[in-house]
């Protein structure tokens, strides 16, 4: 290092730690997101750069003194008042809503058919029928399902959205359940 360089290197030097030695511990006021913390008695450290922090060579990158501060903390979440009413009551029930992509079991020698009027499932879903002979399960709208029948169970996938009647025949009687598909 030249002479000269190494002058003003120590001039920027005494120039950075009288300005950081001018002010207290109280002397600046904490960021709006934090809050302030305990005030001191004694003053805080200063960081006083280093000269290879000064006068890094212009072809490397520049990196800064690693410091000790802490993150800011995350602001406080909201919170209700007592006596604040609430937009919406809490449920009392579970609400009915469709189903997902899912693969719903019907095993028809343990359920009241009868009872099964309708189901509701997303694009994907497979509505499976056990213990049926083959030919027997009829859907109304063919071009929304994809049928399957192998040893005594029918799978129906439902490719599209739209609303399927699935006829079931039990007992010498013919159960439609109706299936929306969204």
């Amino acid at each position: 290092m030249r002479p000269a360089s190494l002058r003003r290197v120590v001039v920027v030097l005494a120039a950075t730690v009288a300005v950081a030695g001018c002010g207290g511990a109280d002397a600046v006021s904490p960021l709006p997101v934090q809050p302030p913390g305990p005030t001191r008695s004694t003053p805080a450290p200063t960081a006083i750069p280093t000269i290879s922090a000064i006068a890094a060579p212009t072809g490397s990158p520049f990196r800064p003194p690693p410091t000790s501060a802490r993150p800011a903390a995350p602001p406080p979440a909201p919170t209700r008042t007592r006596g604040t009413p609430r937009t919406t009551p809490p449920p009392t029930e579970p609400t009915p809503a469709c189903q997902g992509a899912v693969r719903y079991d019907l095993p028809l020698a343990e359920t009241e058919i009868e009872l099964l009027t309708s189901l509701c499932f997303a694009t994907g879903a497979v509505l499976r029928i056990q213990g049926i002979g083959p030919g027997l399960v009829t859907v109304d709208r063919p071009e929304l399902v994809s049928q399957q029948y192998e040893a005594g169970v029918v799978d129906i996938r439902f490719v599209r959205p739209g609303t399927v009647a699935v006829t079931i025949p039990k007992e010498g009687r013919e159960h439609t359940i109706t299936v929306v598909v969204r």
